[in-house]
């Protein structure tokens, strides 16, 4: 089954509930380990086919030209992949984007965008390639998306394309957008950076959680030093909300985040955010929302 359209598609945030980097392969890769975690919270986005083959990005992104965008790229990659398996072209389609989620906040805005468009487009053009196929695809343009194809709570490992499921704590969120964008490069080139975080195993993590409703106490997020070192903002909103719990760091920067076991204790908290800051709330999710997009669209079971 195909459909010339399908509105309404979420790409849900992320965070990174602890990140350590453990070395540093010989082509300059950071290997990382990590965990993540999908949030209620993020973009929507609109897919219309066309019929000229051209694929093309309606929405204005501030800082970010249209041939530059992820979306349109991994659609391009989705596009090359569709004529090597069925030998002929598929139709274009028109991306329309609500962007929600701020640039270079560590929430993975971009990554869940282009992996909301590989999962929705290949099912609109009954492309039939297999999540894991999705994954390698998307996997040379950022090690973000695969996690969002995945689709469901991770520990991930090596650059972060090595993934197991891992339950997570039922909790809410708050998140601060400290009003920068923190550029990833940045951050990994930096001399600060710790590379030599021991090794930890996903038990360990399952282990920590079966006592706690949170992840807070953890790991750490190694990137964490470097950025509020560079960004006094990012030191700012750790600073305020650690306050009311285990604040930290959510992937390179900038957002920062906190666990809380109710949305009773996350609205309290929120209510108290100082307004030179963005901030919100966000239930954790399990399963990556756009499953049941397409599963009542009748192109997935």
């Amino acid at each position: 089954m195909t459909l010339s359209s399908l509105h309404g598609c979420p790409a849900p945030a992320k965070l990174n509930l602890f990140l350590h980097v453990n070395g540093r392969r010989a082509d300059g890769y950071h290997l990382l380990q990590t965990v993540f975690q999908l949030l209620d919270h993020g973009d929507v986005l609109d897919f219309d086919l066309r019929a000229d083959g051209a694929i093309r990005r309606l929405t204005e992104v501030p800082g970010v030209p249209e041939e530059q965008d992820l979306i349109v790229r991994a659609l391009r990659l989705l596009q090359q992949a569709h004529v090597a398996r069925h030998g002929s072209a598929p139709p274009g389609v028109d991306v329309a984007i609500k962007k929600i989620l701020p640039m270079g906040g560590g929430l993975g805005g971009g990554s869940s965008d282009a992996a909301t468009a590989l999962m929705a487009v290949n099912a609109m053009w009954g492309s039939g390639l297999s999540r894991e196929a999705l994954m390698a695809l998307a996997l040379p343009l950022g090690a973000d998306i695969p996690f969002f194809i995945f689709g469901e709570n991770a520990f991930a490992e090596g650059v972060g394309e090595a993934m197991q499921p891992v339950a997570t704590a039922n909790c809410w969120y708050v998140v601060i957008e400290p009003g920068v964008a923190v550029p990833t490069a940045a951050i990994f080139s930096s001399d600060r950076l710790t590379r030599n975080t021991k090794p930890v195993r996903i038990a360990d993590f399952s282990r920590h959680l079966s006592s706690r409703t949170d992840m807070s106490e953890f790991g750490e997020n190694d990137l964490q030093a470097v950025a509020t070192h560079l960004f006094a903002p990012v030191a700012e909103a750790v600073n305020w909300l650690k306050q009311f719990g285990d604040a930290r760091m959510t992937g390179s920067g900038a957002c920062v985040f906190c666990a809380f076991s109710s949305e009773r204790e996350a609205d309290l908290v929120v209510s108290q955010i100082p307004p030179v800051w963005t901030a919100w709330k966000a239930k954790s999710l399990a399963i990556h929302p756009l499953k049941a997009v397409l599963q009542e669209a009748g192109v997935i079971e």
